[in-house]
Protein backbone atom coordinates (compact mmCIF):
# COMPACT_ATOMS: atom_id res chain seq x y z
CA UNK A 1 0.00 0.00 0.00
CA UNK A 2 2.19 2.72 -1.59
CA UNK A 3 -0.79 5.18 -0.67
CA UNK A 4 -0.61 4.11 3.08
CA UNK A 5 2.86 4.96 3.74
CA UNK A 6 3.46 8.19 1.81
CA UNK A 7 0.79 9.43 3.76
CA UNK A 8 2.35 8.48 7.23
CA UNK A 9 5.58 9.23 6.39
CA UNK A 10 4.85 12.96 4.75
CA UNK A 11 1.75 13.78 7.06
CA UNK A 12 2.64 11.98 10.17
CA UNK A 13 6.48 12.18 9.90
CA UNK A 14 6.48 15.41 8.50
CA UNK A 15 9.59 13.57 5.79
CA UNK A 16 10.36 15.24 2.95
CA UNK A 17 10.48 12.56 -0.09
CA UNK A 18 11.12 14.18 -3.52
CA UNK A 19 10.48 11.31 -5.42
CA UNK A 20 9.65 12.74 -8.47
CA UNK A 21 12.13 15.09 -8.96
CA UNK A 22 12.89 16.32 -12.24
CA UNK A 23 9.70 14.21 -13.61
CA UNK A 24 6.36 16.51 -15.53
CA UNK A 25 2.99 15.45 -15.71
CA UNK A 26 0.61 16.90 -18.42
CA UNK A 27 -2.76 16.86 -17.21
CA UNK A 28 -5.38 16.96 -19.78
CA UNK A 29 -8.66 18.57 -17.99
CA UNK A 30 -11.51 18.39 -20.81
CA UNK A 31 -14.11 17.99 -17.52
CA UNK A 32 -13.70 20.48 -15.08
CA UNK A 33 -12.42 19.04 -11.66
CA UNK A 34 -11.99 20.13 -7.83
CA UNK A 35 -10.58 17.02 -6.27
CA UNK A 36 -8.55 15.54 -9.37
CA UNK A 37 -6.81 18.75 -10.45
CA UNK A 38 -6.02 19.55 -6.80
CA UNK A 39 -5.09 15.99 -5.63
CA UNK A 40 -2.80 15.56 -8.63
CA UNK A 41 -1.19 19.16 -8.87
CA UNK A 42 -0.49 19.48 -5.20
CA UNK A 43 0.72 15.92 -4.74
CA UNK A 44 2.75 15.86 -7.96
CA UNK A 45 4.13 18.83 -6.55
CA UNK A 46 5.06 17.81 -3.04
CA UNK A 47 6.89 15.25 -4.58
CA UNK A 48 9.04 17.42 -6.11
CA UNK A 49 7.40 17.22 -9.85
CA UNK A 50 6.04 19.59 -12.07
CA UNK A 51 2.19 19.49 -12.93
CA UNK A 52 1.72 21.48 -16.21
CA UNK A 53 -2.27 22.10 -16.67
CA UNK A 54 -3.99 22.25 -19.92
CA UNK A 55 -7.53 22.63 -20.23
CA UNK A 56 -9.91 23.09 -23.62
CA UNK A 57 -8.11 26.32 -23.94
CA UNK A 58 -4.93 25.14 -24.41
CA UNK A 59 -4.91 22.11 -25.87
CA UNK A 60 -8.37 20.51 -28.46
CA UNK A 61 -7.67 16.65 -28.23
CA UNK A 62 -8.37 15.49 -32.02
CA UNK A 63 -9.17 19.05 -33.16
CA UNK A 64 -6.33 21.12 -34.25
CA UNK A 65 -4.12 18.39 -33.88
CA UNK A 66 -4.72 14.31 -34.15
CA UNK A 67 -4.75 11.89 -30.94
CA UNK A 68 -1.75 10.55 -32.63
CA UNK A 69 0.24 13.15 -32.72
CA UNK A 70 -0.72 14.83 -29.12
CA UNK A 71 0.35 11.31 -27.91
CA UNK A 72 3.58 11.32 -29.92
CA UNK A 73 4.36 15.23 -28.44
CA UNK A 74 3.27 14.63 -25.32
CA UNK A 75 5.71 11.42 -24.57
CA UNK A 76 9.07 13.43 -26.13
CA UNK A 77 8.26 16.63 -23.66
CA UNK A 78 6.52 15.00 -20.12
CA UNK A 79 7.35 12.08 -17.96
CA UNK A 80 3.22 10.78 -18.08
CA UNK A 81 -0.07 12.29 -18.65
CA UNK A 82 -3.46 12.26 -17.07
CA UNK A 83 -6.38 12.71 -19.29
CA UNK A 84 -9.92 13.73 -17.34
CA UNK A 85 -12.46 13.64 -20.86
CA UNK A 86 -15.50 12.77 -22.09
CA UNK A 87 -14.78 9.77 -24.57
CA UNK A 88 -12.99 6.49 -23.18
CA UNK A 89 -11.86 5.84 -26.62
CA UNK A 90 -9.93 9.27 -26.45
CA UNK A 91 -8.27 7.51 -23.61
CA UNK A 92 -7.38 4.14 -25.09
CA UNK A 93 -5.85 5.69 -28.34
CA UNK A 94 -3.54 7.95 -26.12
CA UNK A 95 -2.68 5.18 -24.61
CA UNK A 96 -1.80 3.15 -27.79
CA UNK A 97 0.22 6.20 -29.41
CA UNK A 98 1.76 6.69 -26.34
CA UNK A 99 5.57 5.71 -25.24
CA UNK A 100 4.84 6.91 -21.15
CA UNK A 101 2.25 6.16 -19.16
CA UNK A 102 -1.56 7.20 -19.79
CA UNK A 103 -3.54 7.63 -16.54
CA UNK A 104 -7.22 7.74 -16.55
CA UNK A 105 -8.59 10.90 -14.70
CA UNK A 106 -12.28 10.21 -15.68
CA UNK A 107 -14.12 9.02 -19.00
CA UNK A 108 -18.01 8.52 -19.61
CA UNK A 109 -16.71 4.12 -18.84
CA UNK A 110 -14.42 4.55 -15.80
CA UNK A 111 -13.65 6.60 -12.71
CA UNK A 112 -10.89 4.12 -11.34
CA UNK A 113 -8.63 7.01 -9.32
CA UNK A 114 -11.77 7.88 -7.24
CA UNK A 115 -11.86 3.89 -6.60
CA UNK A 116 -8.36 3.60 -5.63
CA UNK A 117 -9.30 6.76 -2.54
CA UNK A 118 -12.31 5.06 -1.69
CA UNK A 119 -10.99 1.62 -1.29
CA UNK A 120 -7.63 3.27 0.93
CA UNK A 121 -10.88 5.06 3.28
CA UNK A 122 -12.44 1.66 3.59
CA UNK A 123 -8.83 -0.10 4.70
CA UNK A 124 -8.48 2.41 6.98
CA UNK A 125 -11.55 2.39 8.62
CA UNK A 126 -12.08 -0.86 9.15
CA UNK A 127 -8.56 -1.96 8.73
CA UNK A 128 -9.45 -4.67 5.68
CA UNK A 129 -10.91 -5.11 2.49
CA UNK A 130 -11.47 -8.90 2.39
CA UNK A 131 -15.54 -9.92 3.46
CA UNK A 132 -16.90 -6.39 3.32
CA UNK A 133 -20.21 -5.43 1.09
CA UNK A 134 -20.46 -2.77 -0.83
CA UNK A 135 -23.75 -1.37 -1.79
CA UNK A 136 -24.41 1.45 -4.90
CA UNK A 137 -27.60 3.23 -5.00
CA UNK A 138 -27.72 5.30 -7.77
CA UNK A 139 -26.76 6.39 -11.42
CA UNK A 140 -24.65 3.19 -13.47
CA UNK A 141 -21.92 5.27 -14.06
CA UNK A 142 -18.66 5.81 -14.33
CA UNK A 143 -17.72 5.03 -10.80
CA UNK A 144 -19.89 2.30 -10.22
CA UNK A 145 -17.87 0.65 -13.15
CA UNK A 146 -15.03 1.52 -11.81
CA UNK A 147 -15.99 -0.47 -8.49
CA UNK A 148 -17.71 -3.32 -10.46
CA UNK A 149 -14.12 -4.08 -12.16
CA UNK A 150 -12.66 -4.24 -9.03
CA UNK A 151 -14.05 -4.68 -5.67
CA UNK A 152 -14.35 -8.85 -6.32
CA UNK A 153 -9.84 -8.67 -6.84
CA UNK A 154 -10.31 -7.30 -2.93
CA UNK A 155 -12.43 -9.75 -2.28
CA UNK A 156 -15.49 -8.05 -1.27
CA UNK A 157 -19.32 -8.26 -2.67
CA UNK A 158 -21.26 -5.54 -4.17
CA UNK A 159 -25.12 -5.11 -3.91
CA UNK A 160 -26.08 -2.69 -6.43
CA UNK A 161 -29.50 -0.59 -7.21
CA UNK A 162 -30.10 1.66 -10.26
CA UNK A 163 -33.55 2.88 -11.31
CA UNK A 164 -34.84 0.62 -14.63
CA UNK A 165 -33.48 2.33 -17.53
CA UNK A 166 -29.90 4.03 -15.22
CA UNK A 167 -28.43 0.26 -15.26
CA UNK A 168 -24.51 -0.16 -15.98
CA UNK A 169 -22.89 -0.88 -18.75
CA UNK A 170 -23.98 -4.38 -20.63
CA UNK A 171 -20.15 -5.34 -21.08
CA UNK A 172 -19.35 -4.15 -17.56
CA UNK A 173 -21.32 -6.48 -15.96
CA UNK A 174 -20.41 -9.56 -17.38
CA UNK A 175 -16.92 -8.75 -16.24
CA UNK A 176 -17.92 -7.67 -13.08
CA UNK A 177 -19.99 -11.61 -13.03
CA UNK A 178 -16.60 -12.90 -14.22
CA UNK A 179 -14.90 -11.16 -11.45
CA UNK A 180 -17.10 -12.25 -8.51
CA UNK A 181 -16.81 -15.87 -10.15
CA UNK A 182 -13.30 -16.06 -10.33
CA UNK A 183 -12.47 -14.27 -6.89
CA UNK A 184 -15.76 -16.08 -4.80
CA UNK A 185 -17.73 -13.00 -4.09
CA UNK A 186 -21.31 -12.29 -4.60
CA UNK A 187 -22.65 -9.72 -6.58
CA UNK A 188 -26.47 -8.66 -6.51
CA UNK A 189 -28.31 -6.03 -8.83
CA UNK A 190 -31.66 -4.90 -8.11
CA UNK A 191 -33.95 -1.76 -8.83
CA UNK A 192 -35.30 -1.51 -5.17
CA UNK A 193 -32.48 0.78 -2.79
CA UNK A 194 -33.57 -0.48 0.11
CA UNK A 195 -32.89 -4.12 -0.73
CA UNK A 196 -29.18 -3.21 -2.14
CA UNK A 197 -28.77 -1.75 1.24
CA UNK A 198 -29.32 -5.07 3.21
CA UNK A 199 -26.21 -5.95 4.92
CA UNK A 200 -24.62 -3.77 3.58
CA UNK A 201 -21.53 -2.37 5.61
CA UNK A 202 -20.53 0.70 3.03
CA UNK A 203 -23.27 2.98 1.45
CA UNK A 204 -22.21 4.19 -1.92
CA UNK A 205 -23.65 6.97 -4.21
CA UNK A 206 -23.02 9.93 -6.72
CA UNK A 207 -24.47 12.15 -8.64
CA UNK A 208 -27.39 11.88 -10.27
CA UNK A 209 -26.78 14.34 -13.32
CA UNK A 210 -22.95 14.29 -14.31
CA UNK A 211 -21.24 17.08 -17.22
CA UNK A 212 -23.10 17.08 -19.73
CA UNK A 213 -26.08 15.91 -18.57
CA UNK A 214 -27.19 18.53 -17.70
CA UNK A 215 -30.63 18.78 -19.95
CA UNK A 216 -31.65 15.50 -18.35
CA UNK A 217 -31.84 16.59 -15.15
CA UNK A 218 -35.69 17.26 -14.60
CA UNK A 219 -36.14 14.01 -15.90
CA UNK A 220 -33.20 11.94 -13.79
CA UNK A 221 -34.82 13.66 -10.73
CA UNK A 222 -38.03 12.35 -11.19
CA UNK A 223 -36.14 8.81 -12.13
CA UNK A 224 -34.22 9.14 -9.09
CA UNK A 225 -36.97 9.67 -6.38
CA UNK A 226 -36.54 7.38 -3.51
CA UNK A 227 -33.03 6.49 -3.99
CA UNK A 228 -31.67 9.58 -1.64
CA UNK A 229 -29.80 7.61 1.15
CA UNK A 230 -30.84 8.56 4.94
CA UNK A 231 -30.97 7.12 8.48
CA UNK A 232 -33.74 4.72 7.33
CA UNK A 233 -31.45 3.22 4.82
CA UNK A 234 -29.37 2.75 6.93
CA UNK A 235 -30.92 0.79 9.15
CA UNK A 236 -31.31 -1.89 6.85
CA UNK A 237 -27.47 -1.94 6.35
CA UNK A 238 -24.98 -3.67 8.75
CA UNK A 239 -24.66 -1.80 12.06
CA UNK A 240 -21.08 -0.88 11.22
CA UNK A 241 -22.13 0.66 8.05
CA UNK A 242 -20.32 3.95 7.38
CA UNK A 243 -21.35 6.14 3.86
CA UNK A 244 -18.91 7.06 0.77
CA UNK A 245 -19.23 9.76 -1.99
CA UNK A 246 -17.04 10.98 -4.52
CA UNK A 247 -18.32 14.38 -4.09
CA UNK A 248 -19.75 17.17 -5.65
CA UNK A 249 -23.14 16.36 -3.80
CA UNK A 250 -26.55 17.34 -3.95
CA UNK A 251 -28.82 17.20 -0.89
CA UNK A 252 -31.15 14.69 -3.05
CA UNK A 253 -28.65 12.06 -3.28
CA UNK A 254 -28.19 12.13 0.69
CA UNK A 255 -28.98 14.38 3.40
CA UNK A 256 -27.71 15.92 5.92
CA UNK A 257 -28.39 13.76 8.55
CA UNK A 258 -26.15 11.36 6.74
CA UNK A 259 -24.14 13.26 5.24
CA UNK A 260 -22.57 15.34 7.86
CA UNK A 261 -22.62 12.16 10.66
CA UNK A 262 -19.89 10.38 12.02
CA UNK A 263 -20.81 7.40 9.51
CA UNK A 264 -19.90 9.53 6.36
CA UNK A 265 -15.97 9.60 5.58
CA UNK A 266 -16.68 11.23 2.56
CA UNK A 267 -14.00 14.34 3.55
CA UNK A 268 -11.49 11.64 4.84
CA UNK A 269 -12.29 9.82 1.39
CA UNK A 270 -11.68 13.52 -0.31
CA UNK A 271 -8.27 13.84 1.13
CA UNK A 272 -6.97 10.10 -0.04
CA UNK A 273 -7.77 11.40 -3.45
CA UNK A 274 -4.67 13.41 -3.06
CA UNK A 275 -2.72 10.27 -1.23
CA UNK A 276 -3.67 8.12 -4.01
CA UNK A 277 -2.93 9.65 -7.05
CA UNK A 278 0.50 10.16 -5.23
CA UNK A 279 1.17 6.38 -4.90
CA UNK A 280 0.01 5.36 -8.67
CA UNK A 281 2.68 8.58 -10.06
CA UNK A 282 5.49 6.84 -8.10
CA UNK A 283 4.63 3.57 -8.79
CA UNK A 284 4.72 4.42 -12.64
CA UNK A 285 7.90 6.42 -12.68
CA UNK A 286 9.76 5.27 -9.74
CA UNK A 287 11.46 2.42 -7.92
CA UNK A 288 9.73 2.84 -4.74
Amino acid sequence: WVSSDLKYRIKQTGEYLPLLQGKSLAMIFEKKSTRTRLSTETGFALLGGHPCFLTTQDIHLGINENLKDTARVLSGMTDAVLARVYNQSDLDLLAKEATIPIVNGLSDLYHPIQILADYLTLQEHFGFLSGLTISWIGDGNNVLHSIMMSAAKFGMNLRIATPRGYEPNSSVIMKAKQFSKEFGTKLFMTNDPLEAASGANVLVTDTWVSMGQEEEKKKRLKDFEGYQITKQTGKIASPNWIFLHCLPRKPEEVDDEVFYSPKSLVFQEAENRKWTIMAVMVSLLTNY
